[in-house]
């Protein structure tokens, strides 16, 4: 899996930027068939939430989108990575049933 990492309009540091790619690797424990995985994290006009994660997850013939806003860039992956596992395993089942 080939993962890219963008922050936008700020300079994340290196821990965030590992624990960013740490999150996504662990997709791969629900879909191994993960081709590309794009990370962007930026600011949010929200003041409740002001921070944004993005994961654009390509497979084979799909291209999965999550989008999720938290007080902290590590929440908002948190919970990205929770609504990409969802997407994943009901590709993964759509799948299995349509072959």
């Amino acid at each position: 899996m080939n993962t890219r990492f963008t922050a936008r309009h700020f300079n994340a540091s290196d821990q965030l930027q590992q624990h960013a790619i740490q999150s996504a690797e662990k997709l791969q424990k629900f879909y191994d068939g993960i081709i590309d995985c794009d990370i962007v994290l930026q600011p949010n006009k929200d003041p409740e939430k002001p921070q944004l994660a993005e994961f654009n997850v390509r497979v084979a013939k799909e291209h999965l989108k999550a989008t999720e806003s938290a007080p902290t860039y590590e929440q908002a992956i948190g919970k990205v990575v929770d609504n990409m596992k969802r997407q994943l395993l009901k590709y993964k089942n759509k799948k299995v049933v349509n072959n």
